[in-house]
């Protein structure tokens, strides 16, 4: 019995048979899932998905025009501030960077030799003085006696010049005095114009002498100040018109990065020629600079307003496309399609453009996803502006009443009504 049950075939074994069962549906098992994943991944036959764009909308606004140039800003006035005398240094009274008012005392040189000086002056001035009163009433004697007939002519013309010497020593005795007096003024040194100090380049103790071209300090005034630019010489005529008729043409500076606006100011001069090596003329504006948010040497981005076009057309630079044909956009349809339309462009000023033909107030034109477009296109709009100006939320969301995205606010939503059994 052993001996027939071991001989019989191991494929009629039920082990065999229930192993075969187990890999057979692991198998099923393992496969079935990526199947049904990719089945599930694949779009429907004959669907045509929507290509995701951000629009903006066509306004009608005053558009201002701008000029453009690159500008450093100018003291208004530069003094370097040096002594008139020779001496010692004796007193700094100023602090290196602050604000100082004109005729305000910023150092002191020793005064005793120019005091001495003007003592000796005035004591030759009253021994001539003196003389000279004495020699009046002698003339007052000799004319007279010469009345009188006491006396020769020659006498009295000898008195009358010996009056006149004494008058002119009188006057230059006075001149002497003067040039004392301000010798010694000068030993008191002052700020000639008000505006910033910079950093002191004498201390204390050193011995400094007239006219030193190093000078004590250099004061730049800063309050008002003044912006020097460039401009192209085809962009003369539109900044001369208005000057001739009597306009003030507004300037701004910005910063180096052309995103902070610094200071606004006016328009003062033009420069009287071009600069035939660069095809550039420069232009000099000023402002009151009350915050100090310009500073001398500065570099800085100007704009200039030459003109404002009342109620105009405008879609942002962005949206405008070139093609063979010349510039054209795209405009969103009702039926959330796009359209390309030839349009005709006016005057740009910063990131919107006038447009004069080819879009209609309030239309929606492609900001953003304009290299997957085609006429006819289906569009799905995210995170764009509507008509109203109002934010559209994504696909999905929510608007701004809680309504989702694909019910309106006034409108119930479509619902599918239960199958009668």
């Amino acid at each position: 019995m052993l001996e027939r049950l071991s001989r019989r075939p191991l494929i009629r074994s039920p082990l065999v048979w229930i192993s075969c069962a187990v890999l057979v549906a692991f198998a099923v098992w393992w496969w079935m899932p990526a199947t049904v994943t990719a089945a599930k991944k694949g779009p429907p036959a004959g669907f045509v998905p929507s290509v995701p764009v951000k629009t903006d909308v066509a306004k009608v606004q005053d558009l201002d025009i701008y000029l453009r140039g690159l500008g450093t800003v100018t003291a208004f006035n530069t003094v370097t501030v040096r002594s008139r005398v020779q001496g010692e240094l004796i007193e700094v009274l100023f602090k290196e960077g602050e604000q100082v008012k004109e005729d305000q005392l910023l150092a002191k040189i020793d005064p005793r030799s120019f005091e001495v000086a003007l003592q000796q002056a005035l004591g030759q001035q009253q021994q001539n003085e003196s003389q000279y009163q004495n020699a009046k009433r002698d003339l007052q004697r000799y004319q007279t006696l010469r009345k009188q007939d006491s006396i020769a002519p020659q006498m009295l013309d000898t008195q009358l010049a010996l009056v006149s010497k004494f008058e002119g020593q009188i006057k230059s005795d006075l001149a002497a005095v003067n040039s004392a007096r301000l010798q010694l003024d000068y030993t008191r040194i002052t700020a000639p114009i008000a505006g910033r100090l910079g950093l002191r380049r004498v201390d204390a103790g050193n011995l400094i002498n007239a006219n030193d071209p190093v000078g004590l300090v250099v004061i730049t005034q800063t309050q008002p100040i003044t912006v020097l630019f460039t401009l192209a010489e085809n962009d003369l005529p539109a900044v001369r018109g208005p000057l001739l008729a009597g306009k003030t043409l507004a300037v701004e500076a910005y910063d180096r990065s052309d995103q902070v606006r610094l200071a606004q100011g006016e328009l003062t001069t033009i420069d009287n020629q071009i600069d035939v090596s660069t095809g550039t003329v420069k232009l000099k504006a000023r402002f009151s600079n009350e915050t100090d948010a310009l500073f001398p040497n500065q570099f800085v981005n100007v704009r200039m307003r030459v003109n404002t076009i009342k109620d105009a057309l405008t879609i942002p630079a962005g949206a405008l496309q070139q093609g063979n044909q010349g510039a054209f956009v795209y405009v969103i349809l009702p039926d959330d399609t796009v359209a390309l339309r030839m349009v005709k462009t006016g005057a740009r000023s910063g990131d919107r453009v006038a447009i004069l033909e080819g879009v209609q107030a309030d239309e929606r034109v492609v900001l953003e996803g304009t290299d997957r477009l085609r006429a006819g296109a289906k569009v799905r709009v995210v995170g764009s502006p509507d008509t109203a100006g109002n934010r559209v939320p994504a696909a999905g969301g929510r608007n701004a009443g809680g309504v989702p995205n694909n019910q309106s606010a006034g409108r119930p939503a479509t619902t599918t009504a239960p199958p009668r059994p």
